[in-house]
């Protein structure tokens, strides 16, 4: 058994799953609010729609900078929570699953850079897959 106890700096990750694509940054340490601005920035400008976002309890979701923020926009993204705790509601988890079980399985990588350039190029060859992405609304769907 290979035992190793990486001492790197954090990679995070946010992501937003549409019915037929998925979006995501990389930020290198932990999401907080100017992470998530610049990442409904990202939304804004790529999807040329009124957004519907549904997110989890990330306290950063909740920071008076991002409040500010979609204030800001006059209603052009609208939020709505996940219950509590609901993984299993989330779509973005799939993704995350996916990456991590399949993707990452098995690369061992030397530092921080080379592992977020190897995530990077994995996520985009996912989000060319859009029988993936309809995959991880079917494992979010809530049984009747």
């Amino acid at each position: 058994m290979l035992q190793y106890h990486f001492n790197w700096k954090v990679l995070s990750a946010m992501a937003g799953v549409t019915w037929w694509k998925f979006y995501f940054r990389l930020f290198p340490g932990h999401i907080r609010g100017a992470e998530v601005i610049a990442f409904l920035s990202h939304l804004v400008r790529h999807i040329r729609a009124r957004l519907l976002i549904i997110w989890d309890g990330l306290p950063a979701h909740r920071s008076r900078l991002v409040r500010d923020y979609l204030e800001q926009l006059d209603g052009a993204i609208q939020i709505e929570p996940l219950p509590g705790y609901a993984p299993e509601l989330n779509p973005t988890e799939y993704v995350w699953g996916y990456l991590k079980q399949h993707e990452l399985a098995n690369l061992c990588a030397a530092n921080l850079h080379e592992l977020s350039g190897f995530a990077r190029n994995r996520l985009k060859s996912m989000q060319r897959r859009p029988t993936l992405v309809a995959a991880f609304w079917k494992q979010a769907e809530l049984p009747l």
